[in-house]
């Protein structure tokens, strides 16, 4: 049966010379495995340049309840980028969250309020101009709050522990495990919290205290979602913004 619907782009695989996979998390079907004809022809319907890092897509595909891998008939751009390939910072951020999302969103059923929100959040990345070196900590902590991580905030105190464990702040260190960050850690994820996209520029970092935030924030995840692996573009992105 042919459905459309939108996609944003996770991850791609050559399956053959003139075919790849492609993983998407979609509007109106969560995540899910595509494949793709995209022969080198000029006159190929569709093209594989549509398919970079967070690109979104409108297509429609075959959808059969006794495959796991879809073929996608057609295929175009939702939403043209303006900056996000061609701004080494930000081409940097997609590739980033887009291995993050491969990773960490895995449920294959619609849920629309998250696939707002990263639209939302893509839009607002290829728009924004300057001010946008803390966008992929803020996007991180807001997701938490989709994936049913989010810590817990109503008993923060200043000076406080954050127990990575149990997703708490604590005045006393945690005695029973490790996974725990130390008040001055605890304070900038606090910050982190309380921004958006639009004051996060406010927040002053330099880039050994994003990195520091940005390793927290990745072992949070693995703290708390099975097999999460450790990201191959996470150092890349650690390196940024001076």
């Amino acid at each position: 049966m042919l459905q459309k619907t939108v996609g944003i782009v996770l991850h791609t695989l050559k399956y053959n010379d003139t075919s790849i996979i492609v993983e998407m998390y979609t509007e109106s079907m969560g995540r899910g495995s595509y494949l793709v004809s995209v022969p080198r022809s000029r006159k190929a319907v569709v093209k594989s340049v549509l398919f970079q890092p967070l690109s979104l897509i409108e297509f429609e595909a075959d959808i059969r309840s006794n495959r796991s891998l879809y073929k996608i008939k057609e295929a175009k751009s939702f939403y043209p980028f303006s900056s996000v390939p061609y701004d080494p910072y930000k081409s940097s951020i997609a590739l980033f969250l887009a291995e993050f999302l491969y990773r960490a969103v895995r449920e294959e059923a619609e849920n629309r309020p998250l696939f707002a929100y990263l639209v939302h959040s893509i839009t607002w990345l290829d728009e924004c101009r300057t001010g946008f070196a803390n966008f992929h900590l803020v996007f991180l902590m807001r997701l938490s709050r989709f994936l049913g991580l989010y810590p817990n905030l109503e008993n923060y105190h200043e000076g406080d522990y954050f127990d990575m464990l149990n997703a708490c702040f604590t005045s006393q260190r945690p005695q029973l495990h490790s996974s725990y960050i130390f008040p001055v850690d605890a304070s900038r994820l606090i910050n982190l919290m309380r921004m958006n996209y639009e004051t996060m520029h406010l927040f002053a970092m330099n880039r050994m205290e994003r990195a520091r935030c940005l390793t927290i924030i990745n072992d949070y995840y693995q703290l708390h979602l099975p097999d999460f692996p450790v990201l191959k573009s996470l150092e890349i992105l650690k390196e940024l913004f001076d």
